[in-house]
C-alpha cells in the first residue's frame, strides 16, 4: 500500500558556505554550496532514486546497501573540508570546552539496562500506514497515518524510560523517513508520540519544516541522516555529516535547521544547527579502523548540532558488531592541541554561516531538550 504523502517544493533556499582553506594555508574561495532546489521525488546524484532505495534491506538495523538519504545537493551529504572557518570559531570550540573529547553515544550491547545509541528499522510497501495520537507537539508535526510495525524498535529499549524515546523507520519502497519522539506503542498498532516529522528521501533533504517547528530533534532536522551505522563504517566510508550534542545553544539557528532551544544568552553559545569539523592536520592513523572512518567524515562532512546534551556526544546506531573499546577512543580527541606550528590551536573549527537566523521575544520549548 502506497502511502499519501506527498513530495513537495522547497520552501526557502539553504545555507551557503564560501570554500577556504583556514588556520594553515591558502585555498579556493568565492564558491558557495547548495541554492534550495525541489523535492520533487527524483533526487539528483549519489545514486540517490528509487531503485536504490529499493535496495535497502527490510528489518531492525537493517543495512541501507549503500544508499545514502537525500541527494548530492543535501547539506548533510556535502563535502565541506575546504569550507571558511567562522572568524569566532576559537571562542565558540573553548565556550563548548576545549579540553572535552568526543564521546561515542551509540555502540553494542547495553549500559545501564538500555540498547546503546538511536535505533531504526526498514520497512517493505507492504506495512500498513497507522495512526499517531499525539500527546505534546502535534501541532507542530506531520499528522500521519504512518508505516510503523508495532514492534518498531524504541530508543533506550528494552527499558526506554522517561528518555527521548525516538522512533526511526524508514520505507524502502515509497522512500520516506519517519521519525517520532516520545514514542509509544498504544498495543493495537497505533502509536502515541510527543511529535513526528516525515522527509522524503529522494529530495535536498533541505527543504525547510515550517519556521519554528520543531522535529522529533530539537534543531527541526532529521535524525537518521546523521547517525553513524555500521554497515557504512563496515564499507570504508561515512558519506555524510554526523549528528552531535552540546550542552549549550543560543536563540539561533543555521539553515536547514527550524528550531531552537536555547539555553544561553552568550554570544558564543553555538546555534542550532551549527556545523564543525575536524581539521585535516590531524592524525588519527592510531586509531582502529572503525574510528579511522568516523574521523575521516569529520573531516570531509563535518558534524552538525542538533540537540542540547552532553557535549560532544556522537550520534550512532546500536549494533552488536561495534566495537566498544575502540569507539572508547574517540575520547582521546579533545579539542585544544597544538596543531600548527608556535600557536595553540584545535583539533575542531566552527564553520561560517552566511545564514545565522536569531530569535527575538522570548523562549520556545523543546520536547528533545534534556537528552543525556
Amino acid at each position: 500500500m502506497r502511502v499519501s504523502w506527498k513530495r513537495l517544493p522547497a520552501a526557502t533556499g539553504v545555507l551557503a558556505l564560501a570554500l577556504a582553506c583556514a588556520n594553515c594555508g591558502g585555498g579556493l574561495s568565492g564558491s558557495s554550496i547548495g541554492s534550495g532546489g525541489s523535492g520533487g521525488g527524483s533526487g539528483s546524484g549519489g545514486g540517490n532514486n528509487q531503485s536504490a532505495c529499493s535496495a535497502m534491506s527490510a528489518g531492525q538495523g537493517a543495512s541501507l546497501n549503500g544508499f545514502r538519504p537525500f541527494s548530492s545537493a543535501s547539506l548533510w551529504n556535502q563535502d565541506i573540508s575546504g569550507a571558511a572557518v567562522d572568524p569566532n570559531s576559537s571562542a565558540i570550540i573553548n565556550f563548548i570546552g576545549s579540553s572535552v573529547g568526543m564521546h561515542a553515544d551509540f555502540g553494542s550491547g547495553q549500559y545501564q539496562g538500555s540498547n546503546i545509541g538511536i535505533p531504526y528499522s526498514v520497512v517493505s510497501g507492504t506495512q500498513a500506514p497507522v495512526s499517531i495520537t499525539f500527546t505534546a507537539y502535534g501541532s507542530e508535526s506531520d499528522p500521519g497515518p504512518m508505516p510503523l510495525p508495532g514492534n518498531a524498535p524504541i530508543e533506550g529499549d528494552p527499558n526506554p524510560g522517561n528518555g527521548d524515546r525516538h522512533v526511526l523507520v524508514l520505507d524502502n519502497s515509497n522512500c520516506f523517513l519517519y521519525e517520532l519522539f516520545g514514542a509509544a506503542p498504544n498495543g493495537n498498532e497505533s502509536w502515541n508520540a510527543a511529535s513526528a516529522a516525515v522527509w522524503d528521501l529522494l529530495s535536498d533533504g533541505n527543504t525547510q519544516r515550517p519556521w519554528t517547528w520543531t522535529s522529533a530533534d530539537a534543531a527541526g532536522l532529521p535524525i537518521f541522516p546523521g547517525l553513524v551505522r555500521y554497515d557504512e563504517v563496515a564499507a570504508g566510508e561515512i558519506q555524510h555529516a554526523i549528528r552531535v550534542t552540546l550542552q549549550d545553544s543560543r536563540a539561533a539557528t543555521v539553515l536547514p535547521a527550524t528550531h531552537w532551544a536555547a539555553n544561553s544568552t552568550s554570544a558564543n553559545a553555538p546555534p542550532m544547527g551549527m556545523r564543525m569539523r575536524l581539521k585535516a592536520n590531524y592524525d588519527i592513523s592510531g586509531f582502529s579502523p572503525q574510528v579511522q572512518v568516523i574521523l575521516s567524515a569529520m573531516k570531509k562532512y563535518g558534524l552538525i548540532m542538533a540537540d542540547n546534551g552532553s557535549s560532544m556526544y556522537i550520534s550512532g546506531a546500536p549494533d552488536s558488531r561495534w566495537d566498544n573499546d575502540a569507539l572508547h577512543d574517540l575520547g582521546q580527541v579533545p579539542r585544544n592541541q597544538r596543531s600548527c606550528p608556535a600557536r595553540p590551536n584545535h583539533h575542531l573549527q566552527a564553520l561560517r554561516h552566511q545564514s545565522v537566523r536569531a530569535h527575538h521575544g522570548g523562549s520556545h520549548s523543546n520536547p528533545s531538550v534534556g537528552k543525556m
